[in-house]
């Protein structure tokens, strides 16, 4: 398998990506691409990253024309829980999973004004940001899933539904 991500430290898509890969328990390249730059513009257009539109993260699974081939850091996570069993991303338990499962989706499609203020970029301190009602709000309903999560599935380990999960 082939994982091509962009820097870990700016994409969380990447990094999403990346954890799950590692998580699989499967062997896999870790080719990491710079973002936005002229490399970054040609190898958008390269063959690798054709089928995502030039987007990662990117996994490769195999060669040739009829090698599966995966973008969107959740779809990665649904091929590689379907290699490996879906009990290394998700809980095992029913309603934890149903929990987990939207949590997820809403993370990752939702708390656009969070991800417009706040950017990631873990190696970065910033100070004086405004904390709009509109961040503040993304902010409360994270924390708010996050105590939930933690409370009512955490008790089996450190993670928010006690053991590792996507």
């Amino acid at each position: 398998m082939k994982l091509i991500i962009g820097n870990k430290n700016y994409s969380s898509w990447s990094l999403r990506g990346w954890l799950a890969a590692k998580q699989s328990g499967l062997a896999f390249e870790e080719i990491t691409v710079p973002l936005y730059g002229e490399e970054w513009d040609h190898l958008r257009r390269a063959d690798d990253l054709a089928p995502s539109s030039g987007k990662v993260p990117i996994l490769w699974d195999g060669k040739g024309p009829d090698a599966p081939v995966v973008w969107d850091s959740l779809a990665i996570i649904d091929y590689l829980a379907d290699k490996v069993g879906r009990d290394r991303f998700w809980p095992k338990d029913d309603v934890a999973r149903a929990m987990a499962r939207s949590m997820v989706a809403e993370m990752h499609s939702g708390y656009t004004a969070l991800r417009s203020t706040l950017p990631m970029n873990i190696r970065k301190r910033v100070e004086g940001v405004e904390i709009t009602p509109e961040v503040r709000g993304d902010i409360v309903r994270i924390l708010s899933l996050w105590a939930e999560a933690r409370a009512r599935f955490g008790k089996g380990g450190p993670f928010l539904f006690g053991t590792f999960c996507a």
